[in-house]
């Protein structure tokens, strides 16, 4: 039976040939490894709550942010969001490993009035010390527009698990899916609408 990364990968190819990027995306499948298993059962044991379908895309492929296979260096969008024009890559097992807990200290600012207009959705705690996020993706301009994270410390009216799009400038914190499955059937069912001619060229 196919799981839902099995299914995510599968359309994804599709979107890429689709949109004139069979090249490109054959050339990805050619040098791509997934991560070690090593790697995997140090990222579960410090994330036992990190999803299935997660590591089943870190199976595929560890990661596409600046990645290194063999002597290639990739940076391949392989994720999206609610926002069209934003295009994301998978953080490798590594980063994420490397990120656990980076919320507090990056967002402390934005949830505690440092700056003028800050959007937060009501699903998401405003105690940047109480944060336990997962951080699985950036966005294509090295994360500094966009980063989405798991959300394992949501507020009463969110749920644990749930999907969490940072955006900067206008700065906003949206809770775009209520689990990480959810959130790869949300870019299916947007037949991936960030894989589009011109942001594979």
């Amino acid at each position: 039976m196919k799981t839902i990364a099995d299914n995510y990968i599968s359309s994804l190819k599709k979107a890429y040939y689709n949109a004139k990027g069979k090249e490109i995306w054959d050339h990805f499948e050619n040098i791509k490894h997934g991560a070690s298993q090593e790697n995997l059962d140090e990222l579960k044991a410090d994330c036992p709550t990190i999803p299935k379908a997660l590591i089943d895309l870190l199976q595929y492929v560890d990661g596409t942010y600046w990645r290194t296979y063999g002597d290639e260096d990739i940076a391949f969008t392989l994720l999206g969001s609610d926002l069209s024009k934003c295009q994301y890559y998978l953080l490798s097992s590594q980063q994420i490993l490397k990120n656990q807990g980076d919320a507090p200290y990056n967002f402390q600012d934005y949830l505690y009035g440092e700056y003028d207009i800050v959007d937060i959705d009501e699903k998401i705690l405003k105690k940047a010390k109480d944060l336990n996020w997962l951080h699985f993706s950036d966005c294509t301009n090295n994360g500094g527009t966009s980063q989405l994270y798991i959300d394992y410390s949501p507020s009463e009216k969110g749920k644990i698990g749930q999907v969490v799009r940072f955006l900067h400038d206008p700065n906003e914190f949206e809770v775009i899916a209520d689990s990480f499955d959810a959130y790869l059937q949300m870019l299916i069912d947007n037949k991936f609408h960030f894989i589009t001619e011109d942001s594979i060229e």
